[in-house]
């Protein structure tokens, strides 16, 4: 049975939102084309950026959904990311570190609102 293996953010500016997440996440995109940006995230996973549907990224638009980043370690793992993000340009702090129900968490989002959350691995 297939499985998902592409994970699509849409963006209004591809070039911006490139920097953004190769420096936010320390990767470089395996792929470039005008409006899409890969990224190899491990295995047969690619996080990708599309800026072809610029309506679904406006900012009215409701974020119902988040990337996710699974973290191995001590809650204080989740703590020194934040320290580390905190000086990333654009990013913007939705909820500050705090324990959940799965564990210590936080949220961010990108220049375009989309939601990005570092948590524990489950």
């Amino acid at each position: 049975m297939p499985a998902p293996d592409l994970f699509l953010v849409y963006v209004t500016d591809i070039d911006r939102s490139t920097d953004f997440y190769s420096r936010l996440f320390d990767i470089e995109a395996t792929f470039r084309s005008p409006r899409y940006v890969a990224f190899d995230v491990g295995g047969t996973v690619t996080f990708a950026l599309w800026s072809g549907r610029p309506d679904h990224a406006h900012s009215a638009t409701p974020r119902t959904s988040e990337i996710g980043v699974m973290l191995p370690g001590p809650a204080s793992r989740i703590d020194d990311v934040f320290r580390d993000w905190s000086t990333t340009a654009g990013l913007v702090v939705v909820e500050s570190p705090h324990d959940d129900v799965f564990g210590r968490t936080f949220v961010v989002a990108d220049p375009d609102g989309n939601l990005v959350r570092v948590a524990p691995v489950d």
